[in-house]
């Protein structure tokens, strides 16, 4: 799910020699929310433009879904812990829904869901320096990039070494151990996590300082 806004700015358009500007305010027109379903197999994605995010709305995507998928498909959901995917009504539509099934990224960890790329794309090719004078104009084109990416749609490849990330993670958790948050003042969590995501290397470790 994504919120694109509904936005005109002012400013220059890019030309030979100068480039494009964009000025820091902007007239606000609205915003509209976007569900989509990522075919992780083929690329393709399906995509519905609502005015809200409630249980409501969610539980018509699913349904969309539903339409498009073909009946002998298991489908299963990757989504995130947002309050309307677990809402009572949801969880009665996929008791009736047998072929679905959910599996929920753990707490801020939304990124792990592919259909994460699918929205920084779109971001970036038509929404960012996007002028939008009304939420039509803004849905209309979320709905004609939808189409172009499904004429010709390429599925998510994961190319980082599995082996690499998982030892990156262990030599953070061994910083934990030897460095407990707030007990060592070089290793604060974030300094942690830069080691962690930049794949530091430590031949050794000593323990804290007595």
């Amino acid at each position: 799910m994504a919120r694109p806004v509904a936005a005109e700015h002012t400013g220059l358009p890019l030309k030979k020699g100068r480039a494009g500007t964009m000025t820091h305010d902007y007239k606000r027109h609205g915003t509209t929310t976007l569900f989509a379903a990522l075919n992780v197999l083929d690329g393709t994605v399906i995509g519905r433009n609502m005015r809200r995010h409630r249980h409501q709305e969610f539980i018509r995507f699913l349904n969309a879904v539903e339409a498009e998928v073909p009946a002998s498909k298991a489908v299963h959901v990757i989504l995130d812990n947002y309050a309307a995917h677990k809402h009572p009504k949801v969880r009665q539509w996929l008791d009736r829904h047998e072929r679905f099934t959910f599996h929920f990224t753990p707490t801020s960890c939304s990124w792990l869901n592919a259909v994460e790329g699918f929205f920084a794309t779109l971001t970036k090719r038509r929404l960012k320096r996007g002028v939008f004078r009304s939420i039509f104009d803004l849905q209309a084109s979320i709905n004609r990039f939808l189409k172009e990416h499904n004429m010709q749609p390429k599925p998510f490849v994961w190319t980082a070494d599995p082996d690499k990330i998982i030892a990156a993670v262990r030599r953070g958790h061994q910083m934990l151990r030897f460095y407990p948050l707030g007990c060592h003042p070089q290793y604060t969590f974030g300094n942690i996590l830069t080691h962690v995501s930049s794949r530091a290397t430590t031949s050794s470790v000593e323990p804290p300082p007595n």
